[in-house]
């Protein structure tokens, strides 16, 4: 099975390579003794992320995930980066493909299919709901700092 690599890291950072997303299919992510979900990896606890967690994934064509599920507190954000597909919100099921992005509230029930003749890819950012707030938008400071490459 394959596993992430550790790219740098320091006190203020880290940096992870999940490697190429045509590969994504060589992990396979166990979520209990008969729970095995092929082409899933998490990377948040590599890079002792804080606030939010991730993950990427391949579906190959014909596949789905099984199984509808919601959160109790988190948010999601779902990026298409390749492929075709169908995602499922609450009973009401509309097309996805790269370039695509969904927002599901925590208790939206979800679910996601590839219907299309190539694999699937989507990143997921999974956050705490109703935490970022209008003044979070200006949280960011320009430096006053030459960039030194």
């Amino acid at each position: 099975m394959k596993q992430i690599e550790k790219v740098a890291e320091a006190k203020n950072f880290a940096a992870i390579c999940v490697g190429k997303m045509n590969e994504l299919g060589d992990y396979e992510l166990q979520l209990g003794p008969d729970v095995k979900i092929p082409g899933k990896v998490f990377g948040g606890s590599s890079l002792q992320a804080t606030g939010s967690e991730f993950s990427f994934q391949s579906f190959r064509p014909g596949t789905e995930t099984g199984f509808l599920h919601t959160h109790k507190n988190h948010e999601e954000l779902y990026f298409f980066l390749s492929g075709k597909g169908e995602f499922q919100v609450d009973g009401k099921a509309f097309p996805v493909e790269e370039g695509t992005v969904v927002r599901v509230s925590p208790e939206g029930r979800r679910s996601v299919r590839n219907n299309g003749t190539e694999p699937l890819v989507m990143l997921c950012v999974q956050y705490k709901a109703h935490t970022f707030a209008a003044e979070d938008a200006a949280d960011g400071n320009i430096l006053n700092e030459a960039v030194k490459w």
